[in-house]
């Protein structure tokens, strides 16, 4: 099975050996995504609302870069710091996935950059 990785232009470096995403049979698998600027230093520091847009964008540009819309993710994987933050981030969630929504779990973990109050990774079916 052929895979292309899909590194949108711009982007900075990642923290690890990994890409932004992986394509094949055209379906995309979008890395573990945290509020990183191109210095590596998480943005928005405790504000789950603001970095749950910068995640969602970011995750965007690379679904766009491979093909697809919003509209073909199937699955997230939600990654939250704090239980306090889930009503602000389904808020924000909500504006990105306003129809047909992906399936998708949330768990409460420490992620990499302690800063960081959420990660999200997708998976998108490109039709």
């Amino acid at each position: 099975m052929p895979k292309q990785e899909i590194i949108p232009k711009n982007s900075h470096p990642p923290i690890a050996p990994y890409v932004p995403a992986t394509k094949a049979n055209n379906i995309v698998y979008v890395s573990g995504t945290l509020p990183l600027d191109e210095h590596q230093n998480v943005v928005n520091v405790g504000d789950a609302k603001a970095q749950t847009h910068y995640v969602l964008t970011t995750i965007k540009k690379v679904i766009e870069e491979a093909g697809g819309t919003m509209n073909d993710i199937t699955f997230n994987s939600i990654f939250i710091k704090d239980w306090n933050d889930y009503t602000a981030i389904n808020e924000v969630y909500a504006e990105y996935f306003p129809t047909e929504k992906p399936a998708r779990y949330c768990i409460q973990c420490g992620l990499v950059k302690p800063e960081a109050l959420i990660e999200i990774s997708s998976i998108a079916h490109l039709e």
